[in-house]
């Protein structure tokens, strides 16, 4: 086997001993859409994920649209296979015969033009302050019809596709339920999923400023998701309640145990 072939598997080998492949095949399976890598396998976009990336490309393609890669910058690899024709039956076909491996250089090791997908603006969000408190960057990415934004732990990282007040909530409320748990399970936990929206529903009221309704929306996330443990909404927020107080306090008074803007929310 070719060795860097061999080592970009053992990467892949060592993410899943850490259990790091539930989340990578989570974002991986909705890329950016429109960008060279939306159209790579579903492993070359979770060697990306694993890189720090959401977007990495060859040499050449960045200087089609006008960025160039930053002298000194290390490349990711991914896996591309080799083929060869073949004759069997009076027919000529592709037969797959091993794989190798190409040099993508990430986004971030590039400048140049802006890209398309870099316009996106986020409003002055409230709270904002309490992830810049807790070491956590809160940036723009480009979405699509699967998510709105999402939290990465290990990175300390809040992507958002959208302006929209409650989405960062909701990823904020999950920074804030891994503060208090140590932390999060990897994937889409239907428990946090659950404690995150009610937290979401309740910043809204307290200090969201848009005005558009967004707690039917927010039933049906919390009724999906209890629907995964055979549970109704009612019994599954009920079993959350606790949690949901402690992730609220945290992140409106910096303490699990200062329930002034709570109390004030119940009168």
């Amino acid at each position: 086997m070719n060795t860097k072939v061999k080592e970009v598997l053992t990467s892949v080998l060592e993410r899943f001993r850490d259990g790091d492949i539930p989340e990578a095949v989570a974002y991986s399976l909705y890329p950016i859409p429109e960008i060279p890598s939306s159209k790579w396998s579903l492993m070359n976009r979770m060697l990306m994920f694993f890189g720090g990336t959401r977007d990495a490309r060859g040499y050449q393609q960045w200087q089609k649209v006008n960025r160039y890669v930053k002298k000194g910058s290390t490349a990711l690899y991914i896996l591309v296979p080799f083929f060869k024709k073949v004759d069997g039956s009076g027919e000529e076909r592709q037969e797959l015969y091993g794989f190798g491996c190409k040099p993508v250089f990430p986004v971030e090791t590039t400048e140049g033009d802006p890209l398309e997908y870099e316009n996106i603006q986020l409003p002055d969000l409230p709270l904002l302050a309490r992830a810049q408190e807790w070491n956590i960057s809160v940036k723009a990415i480009p979405g699509n019809y699967r998510y709105h934004g999402f939290y990465l732990q290990d990175k300390k990282e809040i992507s958002l596709a959208t302006p929209e007040e409650k989405v960062f909530f909701h990823e904020l409320s999950h920074a804030g339920h891994e503060k208090i748990i140590g932390r999060l399970t990897n994937g889409q936990d239907p428990l946090q999923e659950i404690v995150a929206e009610l937290c979401a529903a309740v910043l809204c009221k307290l200090v969201g400023k848009q005005q558009s309704d967004t707690f039917g929306n927010s039933y049906r996330y919390i009724e999906h998701y209890a629907e995964k443990i055979k549970m109704t909404p009612h019994g599954a927020c009920l079993k959350v309640i606790s949690e949901t107080e402690k992730v609220l306090c945290l992140i409106l008074n910096g303490s699990v145990e200062d329930k002034e803007d709570l109390n004030r929310l119940a009168a």
